[in-house]
């Protein structure tokens, strides 16, 4: 008996010796000499899969989703159509061309703003609009009145007469990270409350102009599947606010092929405020003409940022101008927000009241040095040179008409309104893309020859020219005292 228990620790010995040799054998064997100091071992990084860590858009989709509406509107058109020749050759000439009205259908979406019937939606959507309804995600249906459009942000307000309504509360766009998850929720192909998702792609975008409008664009640009009928939908963040509102699409075919922009609610925010507050928006300028500091741009003028506007030219008289801001600066941040470039700044500028004060930060040189700007209404320095270029006059912003718009209108030269704002222009009848061909009986073909004829005039300034179309208009008012 005790000769078989000696033979089994026997073997038991011999087996775990065995396998400490294989393992010792199989170790890696150091090529550093003894006492010298080895790297350190390689460092991996691992992700968590687990399911509690894929991003949760329940809470996003289901508190915002009853705050975002599908919009119908209603269009009225006159087409005008020719009577046969040989039905007037015997009824007479009073068979002549004749006109009918018809009537064409859109939609899209919108977003609650507030409780009473506040609703946001873009200007394309409800622009020339004879009827405007909302539907509600619970089928409600309301006929809907514009309060007002911005058509330089591409942002509408329109109500609805009801009360208690949910509601999408507003976010900060400026916080967006790239790469910050967002959806998306409208009516897309009238397919009523469509959530899809994405992720922040870019911020401060800007896309083609091909009409020669006034625009102020800084989009945030998503990867969420926007499609017609998204259009005045909610861009919504992870926590359920609203972040921005969906726009624009780039596509060769109309629908959907990856990218998606939003306005930022931080503009659309200030818009909806003077909209209500004042029945149109008051916009403001800083008075700088520039553009994007490029490497190029950087290496011929020797300056130290690669990011930010340079000044190519101070208006004299306007906000920039009072504060110091001269020709060859670089504005690099204004009141702590980084402005990368030109789209940066216009967001930034208008989301300002006039009256209101900011900090801007910029580059002389390679001096950082800063300057308190305090902001002055669109209208109050006419010939103040925005941004993009275009001139302020009297709420109105102009430029020179470009070909096309003159071979539309059908004449050669003139000053197009590129833009309204409240003003005496607004007031007096003026409209946008309205050509301006004399001033005072004075032929004009850039906007400062519309505002020096007009600081000449002693009491009214009286306007004559061609809509978009054109149809010969004139309009007139008084001095600004």
């Amino acid at each position: 008996m005790s000769k078989n228990v000696i033979t089994v620790g026997l073997s038991v010995l011999l087996s775990g010796l065995t396998a400490w040799g294989i393992v010792k054998s199989t170790e890696p064997r150091s090529t550093y000499p003894e006492g010298t100091a080895q790297p350190a071992a390689t460092e991996y990084r691992t992700v968590n899969l687990a399911q509690s860590d894929y991003p949760d858009f329940t809470y996003a989709a289901e508190s915002a989703v009853d705050a975002v509406v599908y919009v119908r509107v209603t269009i009225k058109t006159t087409q005008q159509y020719q009577i046969d020749p040989l039905f007037r050759f015997f009824f007479g000439d009073e068979y002549g061309p004749q006109t009918r009205e018809r009537e064409q259908q859109g939609s899209g979406s919108g977003v609650i703003i507030r409780p009473d019937g506040y609703i946001v939606t873009n200007n394309h959507v409800v622009q020339n609009a004879s009827k405007v309804e909302v539907t509600l995600n619970n089928n409600k249906t309301y006929e809907a009145r514009v309060i007002g459009t911005d058509p330089a942000t591409d942002v509408a307000l329109i109500k609805v007469d009801a009360s208690n309504l949910p509601t999408v509360p507003f976010g900060d766009s400026d916080k967006l990270r790239l790469g910050e998850w967002v959806i998306a929720i409208g009516s897309p192909y009238d397919l009523r409350s469509t959530i899809t998702a994405g992720i922040v792609s870019a911020k401060g975008r800007s896309i083609p102009n091909y009409d020669g409008q006034f625009k102020i664009e800084s989009f945030i640009q998503t990867d969420a599947a926007v499609n017609p009928g998204n259009s005045g939908g909610a861009l919504v963040n992870k926590n359920g606010e609203l972040v921005g509102v969906n726009t624009a699409i780039i596509s060769q075919t109309g629908s959907y092929t990856g990218y998606s922009f939003a306005v930022p609610v931080n503009i659309v925010r200030k818009i909806v405020e003077d909209l209500i507050d004042f029945g149109s928006v008051r916009r403001v300028m800083l008075g700088v003409t520039g553009g994007n500091v490029t490497d190029e741009l950087a290496k011929e003028m020797k300056l130290s940022a690669t990011e930010g506007v340079y000044i190519s030219e101070v208006s004299k008289g306007g906000a920039a101008d009072k504060a110091g801001l001269k020709k060859g600066d670089v504005i690099t941040a204004i009141d702590g927000t980084s402005i990368k470039g030109m789209a940066f700044l216009q967001e930034k500028v208008n989301s300002y009241h006039p009256g209101d004060q900011a900090e801007v930060t910029f580059l002389r040189g390679n001096e950082t040095k800063t300057a308190r700007v305090t902001f002055q209404d669109a209208e109050a320095v006419n010939g103040t040179v925005a941004e993009d270029g275009s001139v302020a006059f009297y709420g109105a912003s102009l430029k020179a008409a470009d070909k096309d718009a003159l071979a539309r209108a059908g004449v050669r030269s003139g000053v197009q309104v590129v833009s309204l704002a409240s003003g005496k222009m607004q007031d007096a009848g003026a409209q946008e893309g309205f050509i301006i061909q004399y001033v005072n009986d004075q032929a004009v073909s850039k906007p400062q020859d519309v505002v020096e004829i007009a600081k000449k005039s002693k009491r009214a300034v009286y306007i004559e020219g061609v809509t978009a179309t054109g149809k010969p208009a004139y309009f007139a008012f008084g001095k600004q005292e």
